[in-house]
């Protein structure tokens, strides 16, 4: 595999599900592979981030592989409609993006017409010529992205509360209840109520501080990617 080879777990068409942008049709692509867990059960416990409900390993998913930058892009421009009006949206996700993503490929799909966002967990350097960046900053790591569009925070968190990143420059601020994590939370009869609370305690915390907004996944209720 040649250095500039990316590896993809999956990419599709799909309408953004949360936060600032949510609701707009969107490119998706999803990177293989994270710094903050292995992507494996068996690794969840010693990871930073103990809560991710997204499958971030191998190139299975949906359109995934290893490909060029070149490709990726041809991929992308497939998966955007011909004809449909709109600039055309692509959000580079993960796993965690910053570890593949580069300036040129940003600069390469801009060129092509994209408008270009992330969503990182704002441990690593990013890109500084993409247009929209989200930060989810998970438990101890540590952030280094000081400034973003939007920081959007699970919650709760055992280990980070909103007011130890509250320092991070952001244009909007958003809580998102923690959902279910692991085959244990799925298969047990108190998996509901583990949300509900979540989502009460959310709920409560952005009545309490202003700032802070509210971020359903609108996509999981709507039953969409």
């Amino acid at each position: 595999m040649a250095n500039s080879d990316l590896r993809i777990k999956e990419a599709f068409y799909t309408l953004q599900g949360e936060g600032a942008r949510s609701g707009r049709a969107s490119v998706f692509i999803r990177f293989s592979k994270c710094n903050l867990w292995n992507g494996r059960e068996s690794g969840r416990k010693a990871a930073l981030c103990q809560f991710c409900d997204t499958d971030i390993t191998g190139i299975d998913g949906e359109n995934g592989g290893v490909y060029s930058p070149p490709a990726l892009l041809e991929l992308a421009l497939k998966l955007w409609p011909s004809n449909a009006g709109g600039q055309p949206y692509v959000v580079f996700t993960g796993g965690e993006p910053a570890l593949q993503l580069t300036d040129n490929l940003v600069s390469a799909f801009k060129t092509a017409g994209f408008e270009t966002a992330v969503e990182s967990n704002g441990t690593l350097a990013l890109p500084k010529n993409l247009d929209w960046v989200c930060i989810s900053p998970k438990g101890k790591s540590e952030v280094i992205i000081k400034s973003c569009n939007e920081l959007k925070l699970v919650f709760p968190q055992e280990d980070l509360s909103p007011e130890q990143v509250s320092n991070i420059q952001a244009q909007h601020y958003f809580i998102s209840p923690m959902a279910y994590y692991g085959e244990s939370d799925i298969e047990s009869h108190q998996s509901g109520m583990i949300v509900r609370e979540n989502m009460q305690a959310a709920t409560q915390y952005c009545l309490e501080h202003p700032k802070w907004r509210m971020s359903l996944q609108t996509h999981k209720l709507l039953g969409i990617d």
